[in-house]
């Protein structure tokens, strides 16, 4: 029997979650649940790395070359699902920037940057953001006594180079953002929202005092979630998940 009378899974599986895609193209969809349709497959396809792509990973590292039934070596399905997924994030960005933002603010919704705000905002947001935001941000200075801090899976975090003026040293800090925080903050007009990084960027003098704020960048890792228990392995299930939590 040959090889191509079979659909590779993981592959399959992205070809689900284009179709999930597709429904936030569909001018016969109310815009917010085309808005969701797309948050529905970044969801998924953040499952689809923690799990399926992880799992493949570990086979490569595992030196595993046997093919699946469909004929594809782990390490075929990976650069094959990274080919796949470069094109259903090009067209999710463009269903983004060229859809449903033109969709949303045609119902009033929109999206700002600091820049775009008005004095008043600016001050309303300021007050927020002592109020309710800088009491719960801790930033974490990484050097020879501050090991890199470990980042959890999917949190949304500031990477920063800052520089003290006393010394010049330059320093690396991390900063999360608590997912407690809302992702976007309304405006002084509820309808305009400002993304919460936004306006924690606009404000990192008040977290990191007396010095230069050198580069910033916004960023997330996702984590392995595929977890590989075999009950031989430890005497009992704790010490077994555990061990498999270090590894990861």
């Amino acid at each position: 029997m040959t090889t191509t009378r079979f659909n590779n899974r993981e592959l399959s599986w992205l070809d689900f979650d284009a179709r999930v895609l597709a429904l936030a193209t569909d001018p016969a969809v109310p815009v917010l649940e085309r808005a969701k349709f797309l948050a529905i497959f970044g969801q998924n396809l953040d499952e689809f790395y923690q799990v399926r792509v992880a799992g493949l990973l570990d086979q490569v590292e595992a030196g595993i070359v046997e093919p699946t039934p469909d004929g594809m070596t782990p390490a075929q399905q990976l650069a094959e699902i990274s080919d796949r997924v470069e094109e259903l994030v090009a067209r999710a960005d463009e269903v983004f920037v060229h859809g449903l933002l033109p969709a949303l603010n045609a119902e009033g919704i929109s999206f700002c940057t600091w820049d775009q705000l008005d004095v008043d905002n600016r001050r309303h947001l300021r007050q927020v953001f002592d109020d309710r935001i800088l009491p719960i941000l801790t930033p974490l200075a990484v050097d020879p006594a501050h090991p890199f801090p470990e980042i959890s899976n999917l949190s949304l975090n500031l990477a920063l180079r800052v520089v003290d003026p006393d010394d010049s040293e330059e320093r690396f800090a991390r900063l999360k953002i608590p997912p407690a925080l809302p992702r976007y903050i309304p405006t002084l007009d509820e309808n305009r929202l400002l993304p919460i990084e936004e306006l924690v960027s606009a404000h990192l003098d008040r977290l990191f005092i007396g010095m230069k704020i050198e580069e910033y960048q916004t960023f997330r890792v996702t984590r392995n979630a595929d977890l590989d228990l075999s009950e031989e392995d430890a005497d009992d299930l704790l010490e077994l998940v555990e061990m498999e939590i270090r590894r990861r």
